[in-house]
């Protein structure tokens, strides 16, 4: 459970975030109530712990604000004030809660979880559904277009825990963690047997999907339903990037408007300092965040405008014209769709190489172009003398074998049957036309791993390859996002959540070294950027420390200049990705460098 708890008191807040974090609550801290709201609107809290008397914006007016803008978590007010006139006005204002100070740390705690409780019980509706399949978490009953399907508890569970999480993908580690305590829990690979029954029993209930779709190297997701799919054929990552869109398009335009008010001052000849600096810091934000919401031609002119208040000097007439005429192309750029990008599936690194023993071109051809987009290299050997020399190179992570070659008499269950006997680890598919029992029995008796029967698509022959190949394993992990732009926080959690990630997010760079302690992240992602601490200055302390110095740390900037990139690296850097973020990119990054620690971390053991 996430909590946001917002307290100007450093002492206090100190103290509420141990308690908190003791208790296995996750934490962000905001000391305004300006900055609470920008958490408020850039990340999900189950929960929202509120003092009354904060500065920039007391917590009744934030209260207020948020219930105006439909905000429907729980909030629980925190205050020395105690008459019954200030806790009827606190809970007017939209407070679930009033909690008096001092206070009983089990007392406040058992206030959070019965909110908490509420919470689940009125938010969660009772009656789950994808297409025509129905999963009734009162009565217990699944249907599919009215007819029951009978499952186990064990595949009711499963089945209601990705209904709940539609867009969320599931490790086997996650979905052990999730449904079975830390005593009776099977082993991961029973999981794909669990999974596999469901598929089963939905299919003969009627159904003509497979709802649960294998994410290769990942784990599991609910596949997205037909009548989504024909509404919108975003991704999953990309829909949550624009839904985080929607709530922020009046800030570009806010945004926007003080560049304008800059414009006016400059072309009035009284443009103040204080503006000049405030329309860099939006001219910044604006070239970071805009690409990464549909707006690419955005980031180009806010980074232009940027480029020329960066120094801070009087700009010349012709600059000033050139200014003038970029804001003028951001506010038109603003009038426009925001460009929709199709984005590809993120992969893990992938090294595995897959040996295909096929004579028939046209397939090979075929999956040799489709491999990179399954993270797998193909080697190809049209007939078996080609196989075994390759084969003897070592090299191969699976094979997929033709069992007929007309234009030789020898049939591929002798190679098969070699196969098993010099190397019984190496996963092999046999993937053939022939379908009589006894092919089928010969090659279960050989030591096969999978049978596929032609013809096949392209994806279900990569499927069969990618379900013999080991897993990678990423469990759960916690990312820190440090960016003094709210926008940007949102994007970026929005495009990791979906991965089974834990995305913490901090608009206050000064509050870094407490919220790190707190969250003990996997992954740290910096903006190099930043006002009062800037990202070099955190790799920098991250680096000096004795406990977390190997912690990883990736960039983002929008500087991708030689000099730039070698002062990231010297400050401690593990890698950079560069703004506009795209979503596939950074989310590759991410997983891929948080198993490459842990692997290590493995190996070390």
């Amino acid at each position: 459970m996430k909590i946001l708890l917002i307290e100007d008191d450093t002492l206090l807040s100190t103290a509420l975030a141990e308690l908190l974090t003791a208790n296995h609550y996750t934490i962000d801290l905001a000391n305004n109530g300006k900055t609470g709201l920008d958490l408020v609107m850039s990340a999900e809290y189950d929960l929202i712990l509120l003092d009354w008397l904060i500065p920039q914006m007391d917590g009744i007016s934030l209260c207020k604000e948020l219930r105006s803008q439909g905000y429907s978590k729980p909030i629980l007010l925190l205050s020395a004030k105690s008459c019954n006139a200030d806790i009827v006005a606190g809970l007017d204002a939209g407070a679930d809660d009033y909690v008096i100070k001092p206070y009983e740390p089990e007392a406040l705690l058992a206030r959070i979880r019965s909110l908490l409780r509420r919470s689940r019980t009125v938010f969660s509706s009772s009656v789950l559904t994808w297409e025509n399949l129905c999963l009734d978490q009162i009565s217990g009953k699944v249907t599919y277009a009215e007819q029951v399907i009978s499952l186990t508890a064990t595949e009711y569970n499963l089945l209601e825990l990705f209904l709940q999480n539609p867009n969320r993908i599931f490790s086997r580690r996650a979905i052990l963690d999730r449904l079975w305590g830390f005593d009776d829990a099977p082993i991961e690979n029973a999981i794909t047997t669990h999974i596999k029954d469901v598929r089963k029993k939905l299919k003969a209930g009627g159904m003509r999907e497979d709802i649960l779709e294998t994410v290769y190297g990942i784990g599991y997701r609910l596949k997205p339903a037909p009548e989504q799919e024909h509404k919108s054929s975003q991704s999953p990552d990309l829909a949550s990037v624009n839904r985080v869109l929607e709530r922020f398009r009046h800030s570009f335009d806010r945004q926007v408007a003080v560049l304008e008010q800059a414009k006016t001052a400059f072309l009035a000849g009284n443009l103040h300092q204080d503006l000049q600096q405030q329309a860099l810091q939006e001219a910044h934000k604006l070239a970071g965040s805009m690409g990464s919401f549909g707006y690419p031609e955005g980031s180009k002119l806010a980074r232009a405008v940027e480029h020329l208040l960066i120094h801070d000097r009087t700009l010349k007439d012709d600059e000033i014209t050139q200014f003038s005429q970029l804001v003028t192309a951001l506010q038109q750029e603003l009038t426009k769709p925001p460009v929709t990008v199709t984005a590809q599936p993120a992969t893990l690194e992938q090294t595995h190489c897959v040996l295909v023993i096929d004579d028939d071109t046209t397939l090979t051809e075929q999956l040799l172009i489709e491999a990179d987009a399954w993270g797998m290299q193909m080697k190809i050997a049209p007939d078996l003398t080609t196989a075994r020399s390759l084969l003897g190179l070592g090299i191969f992570d699976a094979v997929l074998l033709d069992l007929s070659f007309p234009s030789t008499e020898e049939d591929g269950l002798m190679l098969l049957r070699e196969l098993v006997e010099r190397s019984p680890d190496l996963p092999i598919i046999v993937f053939t036309g022939r379908d009589s029992l006894a092919d089928r029995l010969a090659v279960s008796r050989l030591g096969a791993r999978q049978f596929l029967h032609k013809p096949a698509t392209t994806k279900q022959i990569f499927g069969a390859i990618a379900r013999v190949l080991p897993q990678h394993k990423i469990s759960e992990a916690k990312v820190l996002i440090v960016d003094d732009d709210p926008i940007i926080l949102a994007g970026l959690s929005a495009l990791l959540t979906p991965w089974g990630l834990e995305v913490t997010t901090l608009s206050e760079p000064q509050q870094f070294w407490k919220v790190l302690i707190a969250t003990s992240p996997d992954l740290v992602v910096l903006d190099l950027e930043m006002p009062i601490v800037n990202g070099l200055e955190l790799c920098q302390v991250v680096r000096q420390d004795a406990q977390w110095g190997d912690l990883p740390i990736l960039v983002v900037t929008a500087h991708t200049d030689a000099e730039s990139l070698q002062q990231a690296f010297a400050a401690g850097a593990d890698d950079f990705i560069t703004k506009p973020v795209l979503g596939p990119e950074l989310v590759t990054r991410v997983l891929s460098r948080i198993e490459r620690v842990r692997s290590r971390a493995a190996a070390c053991r």
